[in-house]
């Protein structure tokens, strides 16, 4: 039951990831969204930071910290609602989906267990055939997709 349970989870969170991404090929401006948008809005540096109850310089701090990959997602909230925007957050997977990735992992992780074991039955003369070796991979990338043990991610 954990299992379906777990693949359930992973498929519904790869659908709500799969929202994002058409964003993935979006470019981060050089000098970061907040101090564009304010650019484009012709709002002074004074005028947001009235909005946030700020200094200037205390804005030019948060976009200096946005550029430079400090900035907290709690300021980039706090940006956004004075600018008139929405912050909107996510991850997208390198590889198109969480089950793709998993798939991968599972599979990198039973070829490594089952060739440590082949190559001890080697030096013991019990070597098995590759079309067994291949069947027993599969076998336990299936197992670990299923069970999905912490060490897949070791």
């Amino acid at each position: 039951m954990k299992s379906r349970n777990n693949a359930l989870v992973i498929k519904q969170l790869d659908n709500k990831l799969q929202t994002f991404q058409p964003l993935i090929k979006t470019q981060l401006p050089p000098q970061g969204w907040i101090n564009l948008i304010r650019g484009a809005l012709h709002m002074s540096l004074r005028q947001m930071g009235t909005r946030l109850q700020m200094t200037a310089q205390g804005i030019k701090d948060i976009e200096r910290r946005e550029k430079e990959g400090t900035i907290t997602i709690n300021s980039l909230k706090q940006a956004g609602d004075a600018l008139g925007m929405q912050l909107v957050y996510g991850f997208i997977p390198k590889e198109d989906s969480l089950e793709k990735m998993i798939d991968r992992k599972a599979y990198e992780k039973a070829k490594q267990i089952v060739s440590r074991t082949s190559t001890t039955m080697k030096l013991e003369d019990q070597e098995n055939s590759q079309a067994r070796i291949k069947q027993a991979i599969s076998e336990l990338a299936e197992e670990n997709k299923r069970d999905m043990p912490g060490s897949l991610w070791d």
